[in-house]
């Protein structure tokens, strides 16, 4: 499972350190092109616009989009991580024949601090 997350969250990571210098790739091709037509000086705002946007694009791209996607990937990546971390240990516990009571206490542990104190609360009032 997290060879596959990490498979997945590879390429989105490549991906958002691309866009950047693909912007300015697109730069680069934008301003080549309005060389191209110095003597119309009508052109050359239009194209230098044209040129520039593609830097923003590449920006917007990787600090609006893939980067926070790439948090998001990670942090879901945690949460399920940790979910089948306590499956596992709450079935070896049932099996090596462990207290029901140490049984949720050992998996409280798992959980942070706040959830915690709420979970032991409704646990402990049985």
């Amino acid at each position: 499972m997290q060879a596959r997350h990490a498979d997945k969250m590879s390429i989105v990571d490549a991906w958002s350190k691309l866009a950047p210098g693909l912007g300015m790739l697109g730069t680069v091709t934008g301003l080549i092109a309005m060389m191209k037509n110095l003597e119309d000086k009508s052109a050359i705002g239009p194209n230098m616009a044209v040129a520039l946007i593609t830097t923003f694009y590449g920006a917007i791209m990787a600090n609006i989009i893939l980067i926070p996607m790439l948090g998001k990937l990670k942090a879901q990546d945690a949460a399920e991580t940790q979910v089948k971390e306590m499956i596992i240990e709450g079935v070896l516990s049932i099996q090596a024949g462990d207290n029901p009571r140490i049984l949720a206490l050992k998996l409280l542990s798992f959980l942070a601090p706040d959830t915690r104190k709420s979970v032991e609360a409704e646990i402990l009032k049985d």
